[in-house]
């Protein structure tokens, strides 16, 4: 049995649907289908969701929306008429309008894009409509009860085999809607899947899978066949945009198989993500490197005392003062008598000079320099430890290409190493390290 979540983008217009539904009917499996709400049909078109949005601020400051929400209805119409489905969308559409009011929460107003498209796509598969609060409960701060939320879903699912469901939000204790945050029916899916012990988790978007790097930096990236979630939180912290970490803990938990697919090519293989992988394929033996990715504007704040590491309390007593500041430190490369902080420059802003102070004052040390505009690129594969020389090639290669390298880091189970260069070379270094190793 397979779980199946398809995208905003997946479901902009009735051809998507379309497409959709002769996927969902290719495969006898897929007998859950989880959908969000309807996406861009085209790059200067605006998402249902961010429509609802708008509703809603209309609400707070009492001014009308009804052109807004005649432009929601027709979304949905013409994907009734276009698949040829009945006038029960109508009803639906009066129902939502009605519910509509300056009490309303924000989350329940929002929440309604899934809740009509869900509607429309059970009726087209001849599926059953299940509403995400009759099943996904979260506790008043804001976590989902799983215990509560996986006995209902398999309650649910002996009497509807066949269901789809809602992404994006669920209920809290008081009956009232919660939606998550923004890429909620992700993780609306792996729940789903982890709930029902499914044999796999298929997550429809518009790429094939998750790519080696950003293919707004690199032309035409290939696509990871196969990544640990380990690799992908990796990947994820560092900037790529791939699924995040919260998305993928329920199917992680349960060791269910998760795929990354393109609607658009369903034949493709996209991308495989688990715990571990026994084997190795072909890909994997000839490339050990899994992705690249990174993130700009950081600053290096570089710390210096004779005999540092004589004085056991240094570097916690620096960490103190960040702590103190709210500042968090991302990465401490350190040598004998220094070590650095690495700080995204966004949390320094109207800070640094207090902060810079107070370590004056505290740990009086030799010297204090600051390094802005640094970029961070990691370079992550599981197989990275058991092959000779990477790090090596990394630095030839960048060597070789003129860019200067200000910072080296490499973590301790040894699936990335992480590079500090200047903002300005930061396309460059990652466009030289992806040909370099592919």
């Amino acid at each position: 049995m397979k779980v199946v979540k398809f995208g905003g983008s997946s479901l902009a217009n009735a051809e998507n649907f379309r497409r959709v539904k002769d996927i969902v009917n290719s495969d006898e499996g897929r007998t859950v289908v989880i959908v969000s709400a309807p996406g861009k049909r085209h790059s200067a078109d605006t998402k249902v969701t961010d429509l609802l949005y708008i509703c809603h601020a209309h609400l707070t400051y009492k001014v009308g929306f009804d052109d807004i929400f005649a432009d929601i209805a027709k979304r949905y119409t013409d994907i009734a008429e276009g698949c040829g489905l009945s006038d029960n969308i109508k009803d639906v559409l009066s129902e939502v309008r009605a519910g509509m009011t300056r009490h309303s929460s924000v989350d329940e107003i929002v929440s309604r894009g899934e809740y009509m498209n869900a509607r429309l796509m059970a009726e087209y598969l001849g599926y059953d409509f299940i509403d995400a609060k009759d099943w996904l409960y979260f506790d008043f701060d804001g976590k989902v009860d799983y215990e509560k939320t996986y006995a209902a879903l398999k309650g649910i699912s002996l009497l509807h085999p066949k269901m789809v469901l809602p992404g994006f939000y669920g209920v809290l204790p008081d009956g009232k809607i919660h939606t998550f945050s923004r890429g909620g029916s992700d993780v609306t899916g792996a729940i789903a899947a982890a709930a029902l012990s499914a044999d796999c988790y298929e997550n429809f978007t518009d790429v094939s899978g998750i790519l080696m790097a950003d293919p707004k930096i690199v032309d035409s990236p290939k696509p990871i066949q196969r990544i640990t979630f380990n690799e992908l939180r990796e990947l994820s912290y560092m900037g790529a945009e791939v699924l995040h970490e919260e998305t993928v803990f329920p199917v992680r938990q349960a060791n269910i198989p998760l795929y990354i697919k393109n609607t658009q090519d369903p034949a493709a293989k996209g991308t495989l993500i688990m715990e571990s992988f026994p084997d190795e394929i072909e890909e994997e033996r000839q490339r050990f490197i899994t992705g690249i990715t990174g993130k700009k504007h950081y600053s290096i704040i570089t710390i210096s005392k004779n005999r540092m590491t004589e004085d056991l309390s240094f570097i916690r007593r620096v960490l103190q003062i960040t702590e103190k500041h709210h500042i968090p430190v991302e990465h401490i490369p350190s040598s004998i008598d220094s070590f650095s902080l690495v700080i995204a420059t966004k949390h320094l802003t109207g800070s640094l000079h207090l902060l810079l102070s107070d370590i004056q004052q505290t740990v009086n040390p030799d010297s204090i320099k600051v390094c802005d505009g640094v970029s961070l690129i990691a370079v992550v594969g599981r197989r990275m430890a058991a092959t000779t020389g990477v790090s090596g090639q990394i630095f030839a290669t960048l060597g070789l290409n003129g860019i200067n390298i200000r910072m080296i880091e490499q973590g301790s189970d040894e699936i990335n190493i992480i590079i500090g260069v200047m903002d300005a070379d930061f396309s460059t270094a990652i466009r030289t390290l992806y040909e370099s190793f592919t």
